[in-house]
């Protein structure tokens, strides 16, 4: 039980990826609290997965851009469930369009879910974690912005600056004893990755070394392994979860 007695807070939690972390962590002991934008029916069918297994998840649901609905939600956890030691930023939305078809609203809706949610929801929560002088976020990247892929400009910029965000504020809370880091994972058999063209798909398989797409369990389990104690000397940086590309 890697993460036994501790809180978790999932951002977009009832789809493929963040159901998967929501269910890893749960696995391991924590407590886990997931935010869902508009899916209630997936939340709600988690939720009670999660209770048939007796594990504790609790969903609440967010619009990571709503500034003052992440302050809310911020008060309303500390309320009912004490101190959040650990912050899975993996709320995204993604839109498959080439960049001469990108007008101003796309760009800026992928930025403000990617981007901007990332920094309010960790703006909110940070604040307890240093307090306390302790806790562990973990941010969810993509291969999108650490290579060079044909992929959506404006949600590779996003990814990209995952990776920013995480280095600078893994420096800055470090002194706190906050650990910050990323996952970035490849081609998945589920989640974002099923709108990606076959063609792609065969493509990525021929050039990965273990010539398939990861699972979105294999990153849950390792966000799980970041977030615990036994990566207490992981900081500030940016795992990839791709099979070797």
């Amino acid at each position: 039980m890697m993460l036994e007695n501790k809180t978790a807070l999932v951002t977009g939690g009832s789809g493929a990826v963040g159901r998967a972390i929501v269910q890893a962590m749960a696995a391991e002991g924590c407590q886990v609290l997931f935010t869902y934008n508009s899916d209630t029916e997936s939340a709600d069918e988690l939720c009670k997965e999660m209770s048939d297994k007796d594990l504790n998840v609790t969903a609440y649901q967010l619009d990571v851009t709503d500034p003052p609905a992440v302050t809310e939600l911020a008060k309303t956890v500390e309320a009912n469930h004490g101190p959040v030691e650990i912050l899975v930023n993996n709320a995204g939305a993604a839109q498959v369009l080439p960049f001469a078809m990108i007008e101003e609203e796309d760009w800026d809706r992928i930025i403000d879910v990617n981007v901007k949610g990332m920094f309010l929801v960790t703006k909110a929560f940070a604040r307890g974690m240093i307090r306390k002088k302790r806790g562990a976020i973990v941010n969810i990247g993509s291969l999108a912005g650490m290579r060079m892929l044909e992929v959506p400009v404006h949600y590779a910029t996003a990814k990209s600056a995952v990776v920013g965000f995480t280095m600078s504020l893994a420096r800055e809370l470090g002194r706190y004893q906050v650990r910050v880091n990323a996952v970035a994972p490849g081609m998945l058999t589920d989640g974002v990755s099923v709108n990606v063209p076959e063609k792609q798909r065969d493509e990525y398989e021929r050039y990965c070394a273990l010539s398939r797409q990861g699972s979105p369990d294999e990153v849950g389990h390792l966000v799980a392994f970041l977030a615990s104690d036994r990566a207490g000397y992981i900081n500030g940086q940016t795992i990839m979860v791709d099979g070797g590309i």
